[in-house]
């Protein structure tokens, strides 16, 4: 693998990026996220093999690098992915990551066999022209790490603890990107931003096999991983507390190996989501642009 790309990603990414669903992230957001310092926006829920989305995120911005967080390969077809890509990289040469994964298997009626699948749809890909170093994979398991650091720029997994990416940069070795998901919420109260987490750690993720399976692996218990989920869990998976502690507990991914961290910021109904992404800039030590 192309040690160069890996480079220009940890480069181009920076140490913060925030994950958000496609359908939640507009041109204005980009916009306004490039300006606080974040290095990507990672848009989350699956986007469509056309990508268009991509195109207007990247011409409203001028150095945001734009990622996928993941295309899903049972529901987008590898060649329309690649005729996107290639559209993408000409207009916007090396701003655009494509995140690749399995999604869940409880949503998808045909997954079988997502590993030999998912190293497949990758093959069909650079077969296409889409080099291996402008990919990432949404791996959790060993062999999808290895995967990852064969054959792309390398991994980014979603709802884990820094235990997760301490093991991960170990399985991976010092090169490939690691760009980890951590959902944070900026309230100071731990009930209440328990109250605010833990929906969004409970339903859907542990009713996922692939998530609750990671998570056994790392130690977690079955009374932990009952849903709601522990106490314990809960603040393993959502930083919570004021800008600066929840900076400093994003932190530790980084220093755990982790070359990005894609914060899903969580808030309360009816509060100011630009103020809040405003704070959290404040919390990681980003400078405005």
């Amino acid at each position: 693998m192309d040690t160069a790309m890996r480079q220009h990603w940890r480069e181009r990414l920076g140490r913060f990026g925030v994950w958000r669903g496609v359908t939640q992230v507009s041109a204005e957001l980009a916009g306004s996220l490039e300006r606080m310092g974040f290095g990507a926006v990672w848009l989350g829920g699956s986007p469509g093999a056309d990508l268009a989305v991509v195109d207007e995120l990247l011409e409203a911005t001028s150095t945001l690098v734009i990622a996928t967080g993941i295309v899903n390969m049972w529901n987008s077809d590898p060649h329309e992915v690649a005729a996107s890509f290639a559209r993408i990289e000409a207009a916007h040469p090396g701003r655009f990551l494509l995140g690749l994964g399995a999604g869940h298997r409880e949503a998808t009626r045909q997954y079988d066999k997502p590993y030999d699948t998912l190293a497949r749809y990758v093959g069909t890909l650079l077969a296409d022209g889409v080099p291996g170093g402008s990919m990432v994979l949404a791996a959790l398991g060993p062999k999808m790490l290895r995967l990852a650091a064969d054959e792309t720029a390398g991994a980014h997994p979603y709802l884990v603890p820094v235990s997760y990416t301490r093991q991960a940069r170990e399985l991976l070795g010092p090169d490939p990107l690691l760009a980890t998901e951590h959902k944070a919420v900026l309230e100071s109260d731990p009930q209440a931003a328990r109250a605010i987490g833990r929906p969004r750690v409970s339903r859907p993720y542990l009713g996922l096999v692939n998530y609750t399976s990671n998570l056994r692996r790392l130690g977690w218990s079955e009374q932990d991983l009952a849903e709601p989920g522990s106490d314990a869990l809960i603040d393993a998976l959502v930083a919570h507390g004021d800008p600066a502690q929840v900076g400093a507990q994003l932190t530790e991914h980084l220093f755990a190996g982790a070359d990005h961290v894609c914060v899903q910021l969580l808030t309360a109904e009816g509060a100011d989501l630009t103020d809040g992404y405003r704070r959290l800039a404040s919390g990681l030590g980003l400078a405005a642009r």
